[in-house]
């Protein structure tokens, strides 16, 4: 059954035209997409021909700031688990050309390892669970997501000197959690599915037994923690009094001023350059965001690298301030290019990669940040640059993977399939998913099996860089 039929299209290109299958109908879509993807095949990975996952690497670094690309691949050398985080793109290419398509799509967060997790505060002042990276957001089929946070599981578990057994167990918790996560939203309405959250009493009572009361105390004095990690501890962290007036400090290559890095240009220009990208950035708010961004004034801009992945694309930290200097806000300014998954999935149907990640973000989070917004502006290379902003640290936490315990990790592995399977109810058809997936354990271990094999490639991936670097093929900065 579909609704009254139109043939334009929306501002991002997408057919008006919806239509509204019956929710029988959207079961056998699932039952349609096991037979032409059966479930077991998912466990299959063979490296393509040719495959060569330095040169992907390499083929990102043109259009990144040159000085910067040896920090990224000193940070990915360091070991297997942080080659991984680094490597959407190889991922893509791999999964793209080399495991099977259910062809239910839905919005991808692109980058959905282990690391991309946590909690920060929501627009009414609770603390929240959930995806916190959308550089690559575009959509594409459900398990390619599942398979990367799968993998992320086993070389973390391995990062750890967990055994096989440990392992695997972690893997299959996470993809069943997934699995029956998906049925219990495939029978809900499609409203009460759309305000569904994981905050700090959802935590407790998912898997407060499970955590047990040492753990769940450590838990809440991390949210605790949390909650100081705001805009006056990176006031206190970031910047310096000068004249009277709040500066960032200058810590290069970590956080570098405007001023230093383009001191050869006339400051003046450089910050009317600013200020108009600052405009066109409030534009893209709604009005009442709007409002509250026009009460602070704009002081100061340094260049800060920030993540694994994302170093050497142009991020940079903005300040302004409020009713005076004790009223800061930080804003994180980050160059969005295309996803790494655009090349085998639809263009992107927005103009603007900000843009594409804003809503990709919107789409999938339960809460999203206020400030979030997008611009395009010229660099000082004169190409122009995709940009999105939000706030820098809003209650910031994350789970420490270097010390992680084995029973901890398979909770935590199941906290994050149950926000991916959150967000992917929220922008596909959970009825049809629910339905390929199905109520046996079939499809768990299929993706238990890739785990497995794609972390033996990455632990390869990894030493070919390492070899690299040691061969001088690669210039890397290590620690740093």
């Amino acid at each position: 059954m579909t609704d009254l039929a139109h043939d334009e299209n929306d501002d991002q290109g997408r057919p008006t035209h919806v239509e509204h299958p019956t929710v029988d109908e959207r079961r056998a879509r699932g039952k349609v997409a096991r037979r032409v993807s059966p479930r077991t095949n998912h466990a299959a990975w063979t490296a393509p021909a040719g495959r060569d996952a330095i040169a992907v690497l390499e083929a990102q670094a043109p259009t990144r700031v040159a000085e910067l690309v040896p920090i990224r691949y000193g940070r990915m050398a360091a070991n297997p688990f942080a080659f991984y985080r680094g490597a959407a793109a190889i991922m893509a290419a791999d999964i793209a050309a080399s495991t099977p398509r259910t062809h239910l799509d839905v919005q991808l967060c692109g980058d959905a390892h282990l690391a991309n997790f946590g909690g920060f505060a929501s627009p009414e002042r609770s603390f929240v669970f959930d995806i916190n990276d959308f550089d690559e957001t575009h959509r594409g089929p459900f398990e390619w997501d599942l398979k990367r946070l799968a993998a992320s599981i086993e070389i973390a578990a391995r990062s750890r000197g967990f055994d096989a057994a440990i392992a695997r167990t972690a893997v299959l918790k996470s993809v069943r959690h997934y699995r029956e996560s998906m049925r219990t939203f495939a029978s809900m309405r499609n409203l009460d599915l759309w305000y569904v959250r994981l905050d700090v009493d959802g935590i407790r009572a998912r898997w407060g037994s499970d955590l047990g009361a040492k753990a769940m105390k450590t838990f809440e004095r991390g949210v605790v923690k949390a909650e100081s990690k705001d805009r006056l501890k990176a006031m206190a962290k970031l910047t310096t009094l000068v004249d009277g007036e709040l500066r960032f400090l200058s810590d290069p290559p970590l956080l570098v001023p405007v001023e230093e890095l383009f001191a050869e240009l006339d400051p003046a220009a450089v910050h009317a350059g600013i200020q108009t990208a600052y405009h066109g950035y409030r534009r893209s708010l709604a009005g009442d965001r709007r409002h509250l961004l026009e009460g602070y004034r704009m002081v100061d801009l340094a260049r800060k690298v920030v993540g694994v992945g994302s170093v050497g694309t142009r991020a940079w930290v903005l300040l302004l301030v409020g009713r005076d200097e004790g009223d800061p806000l930080f804003l994180q300014v980050k160059e969005a290019e295309a996803s790494v998954l655009e090349p085998f999935s639809t263009k992107s149907g927005f103009a603007n990669h900000g843009q594409r990640v804003v809503e990709g973000q919107r789409l999938m989070q339960a809460a999203s940040d206020i400030f979030l917004g997008w611009q395009r502006t010229d660099g000082v290379d004169g190409r122009p640059h995709d940009y999105y902003m939000r706030q820098l640290w809003d209650w910031k936490a994350s789970v420490n993977l270097e010390v992680i315990a084995p029973e901890i990790l398979g909770i935590y592995a199941e906290m994050c399939a149950w926000t991916l399977a959150r967000a992917h109810a929220r922008s596909g058809d959970p009825i049809a998913i629910s339905s390929y997936l199905g109520a046996s354990d079939t499809f768990d271990n299929a993706i238990a099996e890739f785990a497995v094999a794609y972390a033996d490639q990455n632990d390869r991936d990894h030493r070919a860089l390492t070899d690299s670097i040691t061969a001088g093929r690669i210039d890397a900065t290590l620690g740093v």
